[in-house]
């Protein structure tokens, strides 16, 4: 993991945020609703803080974006085939002390269900759920990390 690097994305790097989003493994079957049509904008991008880690021949592995204004963790997502590689909890570190940087307390994360466990073995604590809405027919638990 030494050759990981993680840089603010910029708009260029939409189409491969996009396509990791939408190619994800874990948003089959049920969950496809979730991100079917999704994009991760460039105007999103330039507007919000998302980092993206990526190896030395700069592929993209994963990234996050914050929601600084609503201290929430908009995104977080790994490549399929960087799952296990420490390459999230890299991210969700970064994005602590951006939070941390930011002068926030915490922040919230409502969760894909089957990504609950990952946050809580990277320092979330679980405060409730959030029940269904729109093309979302299930609960979502609601997170929070503490960076303060």
């Amino acid at each position: 993991m030494s050759d990981i690097t993680i840089r603010r994305a910029t708009a260029d790097d939409s189409r491969r945020l996009t396509r990791l989003v939408r190619g994800s493994r874990a948003y089959r079957g049920d969950y496809a609703a979730m991100v079917d049509g999704y994009q991760v904008g460039g105007a999103y991008i330039e507007h919000h803080p998302v980092f993206v880690a990526v190896d030395g021949t700069d592929r993209v592995l994963g990234f996050y974006a914050l929601l600084v204004d609503e201290a929430e963790l908009d995104l977080a997502f790994v490549a399929d085939a960087a799952q296990g590689l420490g390459i999230g909890r890299l991210l969700m570190e970064h994005m602590a002390a951006q939070a941390k940087g930011a002068g926030l307390a915490a922040v919230r994360v409502v969760a894909h269900p089957p990504a609950e466990e990952f946050y809580l073995r990277t320092g979330a604590v679980r405060t409730g759920s959030v029940p269904p809405t729109g093309r979302i027919h299930w609960e979502r638990p609601e997170l929070r990390y503490d960076v303060a």
